[in-house]
């Protein structure tokens, strides 16, 4: 399954896809096996996969347990180079477009690029732009890179153009684990107006009117993680309104 194209053809239908984060650190043993449930249940898209640290948790183990119990695509969603497994089905390859840090702009790259490419896995190049979500979060800190200001626009959707042109497939809006509000409905849709390859959005949302309000706004496909890690049956909700939203668009 070549998912990148899986993704393309999605979008081509406006068929929006709904994504659960899995924190191996903080979702793990029986309650990585309840989650499994509900997102098997809940017709959830895709699993992303990924954390800041990755402390305690065999990453290959972890991705074959998912995989015992099922179908659903499992993509990385490396914090740093270390969270690579040859298990996944593909990797999102994040250059972070909307920081100055050369380091993840390319310096990391170099450094797992053969890695990587000797995996065989399939590698989704994506373009991950830092918007300001109320409050200092991990990825801010560990990127140690300053997020755009969620009022300015027009510096999202340069950033996001740029990195069309430099030849990334997608680009993710990203508010951060536990933002204290999610990227604004007017930022999505600037953004998404702007560009022709698919946008993601995460971060800050917690209710299913909040992702039926971004999905409706532009989004292609919405990430959840902080909010259903405390409580996993968000997912159920969640995906039903992603997905109403996707069939009343078409």
């Amino acid at each position: 399954m070549n998912l990148y194209n899986n993704i393309i053809a999605a979008k081509r239908t406006n068929k929006k896809k709904f994504v659960v984060l899995l924190d191996p650190d903080k979702t793990h043993g029986l309650m990585l096996d309840q989650t499994i449930k509900l997102c098997n249940d809940a017709h959830v898209d895709y699993l992303f996969l990924g954390g800041s640290l990755l402390m305690h948790t065999d990453l290959d183990d972890y991705i074959l347990r998912i995989k015992a119990q099922s179908d659903i695509p499992v993509i990385l969603f490396p914090g740093s180079t270390h969270q690579i497994s040859s298990e996944a089905d593909a990797l999102l390859y994040l250059s972070m477009i909307s920081g100055r840090n050369p380091e993840l702009l390319i310096g990391k790259h170099v450094e797992s690029a053969a890695q990587i490419k000797q995996s065989g896995i399939e590698v989704i190049s994506t373009g991950y732009i830092l918007i300001d979500g109320g409050r200092q979060t991990s990825v801010n800190y560990m990127s140690n890179t300053m997020p755009i200001p969620s009022d300015k626009n027009s510096i999202a959707v340069s950033t996001a153009i740029a990195g069309e042109l430099l030849g990334l497939k997608m680009i993710y809006l990203e508010a951060g684990s536990g933002a204290t509000t999610p990227v604004s409905s007017s930022m999505i849709t600037a953004v998404s107006n702007s560009i022709d390859i698919p946008l993601i959005v995460g971060g800050g949302i917690r209710t299913p009117e909040a992702a039926e309000k971004s999905i409706k706004s532009g989004a292609d496909i919405l990430v959840i993680g902080n909010a259903i890690e405390k409580d996993p049956q968000l997912i159920i909700d969640m995906s039903a309104a992603i997905h109403s939203s996707s069939k009343s668009i078409v």
